[in-house]
């Protein structure tokens, strides 16, 4: 009798790996040929996040979905800078390793920063835009659930030790828990399964900014200032109207930047919006790659 929780087969991507340095090892998903999909992930998922995505595009996309150094299947190192810079300088390593070109970027969560802020530093390289519940700024809100998390002491008991963020999230992040069978909760937290693979979960939130202090600050500020980079692709966002951490007014502010930009908004749905909604994103992301496709 199978195992209602095993996860396995609802990821069933070979495993490929990137050196960003001679003794560290970047874990990603290399699936399907042509155009390339960047498929981007925050804290506390991992690339399982964007299964259903990979499974849907890699007919006719190869889609590459990293995970971070600390997250997924990737390297769990102590000594390691796990700030923003770093995590977006190690995703341009990968770009540049892979030689992707004509990029469509999908980002969630904390991979908005990195991944748009690696886009900031290649912008010849990508040609399309998609955004879930995401920011590229410095905050201008921390909500409570957020702040408690990075109480001294406790926060990091809390978040590393008993793996709270990750487990909470199970429910906190979705608008629909029906979806959340056995087998997604145990992909989602398969990779943090004990303290020494949950730093990075807790360095994720050691590294959001609560002042301008924080060198991270700058970094965001510097992102938000050349997003008009990026501003003439073709972009489109997906929002889960319900999310207390990455809030419509979130969405409203990287409008700002992207004026244009089609937007899909779920009233229905959480942080997790891929969860949540993906078999409404699916067909309203298909038609948006086509229709912004350009034929030689």
């Amino acid at each position: 009798m199978s195992d209602p929780s095993d996860w396995r087969s609802l990821y069933p991507f070979r495993p490929n790996y990137h050196e960003v340095s001679p003794s560290l090892r970047m874990h990603y998903v290399d699936e399907g040929d042509g155009p390339p999909m960047l498929m981007v992930h925050g804290n506390p998922t991992w690339s399982f996040y964007w299964r259903r995505l990979i499974q849907t595009f890699s007919d006719r996309h190869r889609c590459v979905a990293p995970d971070h150094i600390g997250c997924g299947k990737s390297d769990k190192p102590r000594d390691y800078e796990y700030t923003l810079a770093r995590r977006r300088d190690d995703l341009t390593s990968l770009i540049e390793r892979l030689d992707l070109q004509d990029i469509t970027l999908l980002v969630h969560d904390w991979g908005g920063a990195i991944g748009l802020g690696a886009a900031i530093s290649m912008p010849e390289r990508f040609s399309r835009i998609v955004l879930f519940n995401t920011g590229a700024f410095p905050p201008h809100f921390i909500p409570w659930r957020i702040g408690i998390c990075r109480t001294p002491l406790f926060g990091q008991v809390a978040v590393q030790g008993l793996n709270a963020f990750a487990r909470a999230a199970l429910w906190m992040a979705t608008e629909k828990p029906d979806r959340f069978t056995p087998a997604v909760r145990a992909g989602l937290l398969a990779p943090y399964d004990h303290w020494a693979n949950r730093r990075a979960v807790y360095q994720f939130v050691a590294d959001i900014p609560m002042s301008r202090r924080h060198p991270t600050w700058r970094t965001l500020q510097d992102i938000e200032a050349n997003l008009p980079r990026l501003a003439h692709l073709p972009a489109v966002f997906f929002w889960g109207m319900r999310d207390w951490c990455f809030r419509p007014d979130c969405l409203d502010r990287l409008l700002q930047s992207f004026p244009d930009a089609e937007v899909h908004r779920f009233d229905d749905a959480g942080h997790y919006v891929v969860e949540d909604a993906h078999e409404r994103i699916i067909p309203r992301l298909e038609q948006f790659v086509s229709q912004t496709t350009v034929q030689p």
